[in-house]
């Protein structure tokens, strides 16, 4: 008999091993889960509150496309191929670093000059650095584009734009203006130059 009662608790010590390991485990289970939930939710949080991934980026030359000249591979090593992230349009990009994209308009301008003399009619296409949003953007806002470009235009002196500064002059306007529609539609202008493809005053 004496057998019989040490046999007994036995059993009821393995179970709670058991229960004991199956807690354990799952405690650990649901903490590893935890966390790695934890990791991924807060890394992809930080990473959709960046507002700068949402701006155009410049688009940077590829150094293979072009032989360098004689004595430019001493100043600076060759930039690398991708896109550089950049929040502020305002300022000059570097044109020997970053590829340039043409933007054709494709139909051209007309208005009457200031003076009421004539009129001027004009083809341009415009320059960015930046990747392939700003070139969407110009697109979605061709309106106001237009509508800004024309407005500039009527402000012309035909006297003014008979000289080679005038139309330095003009071109700087229009890439204010055109980059100061984007900025107010889209949040960034990106607009580097206008180029006239072709000009006439009559």
């Amino acid at each position: 008999m004496s057998k019989d009662k040490t046999d007994a608790p036995a059993p009821k010590k393995g179970k709670m091993k058991k229960l004991l390991m199956i807690t354990v485990g799952a405690v650990v289970l649901i903490g590893a889960g935890a966390g790695v939930g934890m990791y991924f939710g807060v890394g992809m949080a930080a990473h959709a509150a960046k507002p700068e991934d949402h701006y155009p980026k410049l688009v940077v030359r590829d150094p293979s496309a072009e032989p360098a000249a004689k004595g430019e591979g001493d100043e600076a090593p060759a930039p690398k191929v991708g896109t550089v992230s950049v929040p502020n349009d305002k300022f000059k990009v570097d044109p020997r670093k970053y590829e340039i994209t043409y933007v054709p308009i494709a139909q051209s301008f007309t208005t009457n000059l200031a003076d009421g003399s004539g009129f001027l009619q004009i083809g341009i296409s415009l320059s960015t650095f930046y990747d392939g949003k700003v070139v969407a953007n110009v697109a979605r806002q061709d309106v106001p584009i237009r509508s800004a470009v024309l407005m500039v235009l009527a402000e012309q002196d035909p006297a003014l734009l008979s000289t080679s500064h005038g139309k330095q002059q003009l071109q700087r306007q229009l890439t204010g203006a055109i980059n100061q529609v984007l900025r107010d539609k889209e949040g960034f202008g990106g607009i580097d130059n206008v180029y006239f493809t072709s000009l006439v005053i009559q």
